[in-house]
């Protein structure tokens, strides 16, 4: 392989790297609004909640929730763990808002 041959394969490569990495980009950005949405939601169920003296934290619905994302993610050939993880990382969030919310905090 010549020298030519080796900068049009390097070109390629980044110019596949650039456009893989403008999807991750986007990717990301609709991630995070899509968590900001629901978060919005989770925040009306707080106020909900708080307003109905109902406790913040609901381990049924949690548990419920963490097998149905376990499921989603292995059909969706997602690790079932991680999803996991990321949904235990967000249903804490949302109790230590609701938790504020009912200490009327917010």
């Amino acid at each position: 392989m010549n020298s030519s041959d080796t900068d049009h394969t390097d070109e390629n490569v980044t110019a596949e790297l650039a456009r893989l990495r403008d999807s991750i980009d986007n990717i990301d950005a609709a991630v995070v609004h899509m968590l900001a949405e629901r978060f919005k939601c989770t925040q009306q169920v707080g106020h909900l909640k708080a307003n109905h003296q109902l406790p913040p934290a609901d381990p049924t619905r949690e548990a419920s929730q963490i097998a149905r994302l376990r499921q989603l993610a292995e059909n969706a050939k997602l690790d079932p763990a991680f999803a996991e993880k990321l949904l235990n990382f967000i249903i804490a969030e949302v109790i230590r808002h609701h938790e504020t919310i009912a200490a009327g905090e917010e």
